[in-house]
């Protein structure tokens, strides 16, 4: 069963230009509403698009995330902006004694996915104002979703929130990249192949061009994770996958796991 709650007033569907990160504060909420919009649109082709483009490339990134877990208290996971529930799946078929919740704030996306993990329960929840009380998860996961939040700074907390003493946190994301072959690729990428191809299969150049701007305008791996020693996370690492195309990031909440 689904988890939604009444969306928003300002949740809105329109093709215009959603803002990049440096723009965020103070229009958080209209953020929301423009990127949940966006995923909305173009979840009817997302995982199409996903195999097309990704080479299945990204299913061993998140495969690599999955397989960080270990050491959880008890507890259950969450797929924290979980999409289509591509991680879900590898979440529920890794613990299957552990409860699986899986939260996006576009119910479309959820919908499209909900067949992947039948058993991962679905919520539709903004990532910045999680519903769930403190100390609810052994474990929040997140796959390519941390870059879309109006503030990821106030998501680390939130993660933080929701996790028990001794949970991880996992980010499998694209951080900008600062050295060149990472730059090359993600230029090439995000300026021509995501537009361009996305644009087509989707009929939403402007969604694809957004997501290419996203990856250019975040933060760097490195600040992330200073980001995240600043709101509590000890145990801080990270790593590049794919000769830095993508990265993992893991935390740990302080505590000892129980």
């Amino acid at each position: 069963m689904i988890a939604q709650p009444t969306p928003p007033a300002d949740a809105r569907a329109s093709g215009g230009p959603i803002a990049e990160v440096q723009q965020r504060a103070g229009r958080e909420r209209e953020h929301a509403g423009d990127v949940r919009g966006m995923f909305a649109r173009i979840a009817p082709t997302y995982d199409r698009l996903n195999e097309l483009m990704s080479f299945g490339v990204d299913a061993r990134w998140r495969r690599r995330a999955v397989r960080s877990l270990v050491g959880l208290p008890d507890g259950g996971v969450l797929d924290l902006c979980a999409g289509t529930m591509d991680l879900s799946r590898l979440l529920v078929e890794a613990f299957p004694e552990r409860r699986v919740v899986a939260s996006d704030f576009a119910a479309e996306m959820l919908e499209r996915g909900r067949w992947k993990a039948p058993r991962a329960a679905r919520v539709v929840a903004d990532a910045l104002d999680l519903p769930f009380e403190d100390g609810s998860f052994a474990a929040v996961v997140c796959a390519f979703g941390v870059r879309n939040l109006a503030s990821p700074v106030a998501g680390a907390r939130e993660a933080l929130r929701v996790l028990r003493p001794g949970g991880k946190l996992v980010v499998l994301e694209f951080f900008r990249p600062v050295s060149l072959l990472p730059r090359a690729f993600h230029a090439a990428y995000g300026d021509v192949v995501l537009p361009r191809v996305g644009g087509w299969v989707s009929g939403d150049r402007e969604a694809y061009a957004y997501l290419s701007r996203s990856m250019k305008a975040f933060l760097s791996r490195r600040e992330y994770e200073a980001a995240l020693v600043d709101v509590g996370f000890e145990a801080v690492r990270g790593e590049e996958l794919t000769l830095g195309v993508a990265s993992l990031v893991c935390a740990a909440k302080p505590g000892a796991a129980s």
